[in-house]
């Protein structure tokens, strides 16, 4: 993965190419997290939460996308915090 001015190209285990725009970061339990979107613009747009799970001494940073419910939801409560003026809503 590689960053410039908030826009991250994110890799998939089957070495698809996504540029995410990062909207929010935030760490719970020493844990990094990204809330990202491909769209940044749109009102209603689908985000994404990604983990680092970097090495410690790592040149770029490694993120898995989250799926755990339990952990999203944990999250979409603080990135809704974070944004103020936005809702982050899960999908179960």
């Amino acid at each position: 993965m590689t960053t410039n001015d908030n826009v991250i190209k994110f890799i998939s285990a089957d070495n698809e190419e996504f540029l995410f725009s990062v909207l929010e970061q935030t760490t719970l339990n020493g844990v990094n997290y990204l809330l990202v979107t491909m769209d940044p613009d749109e009102e209603e747009a689908e985000c994404y939460v990604l983990k680092e799970v970097s090495e410690k001494d790592a040149k770029e940073a490694v993120y898995d996308m989250v799926e755990d419910d339990k952990t999203l939801n944990a999250l979409a409560g603080i990135f809704s915090e974070l944004l103020e003026d936005t809702d982050v809503i899960t999908e179960d």
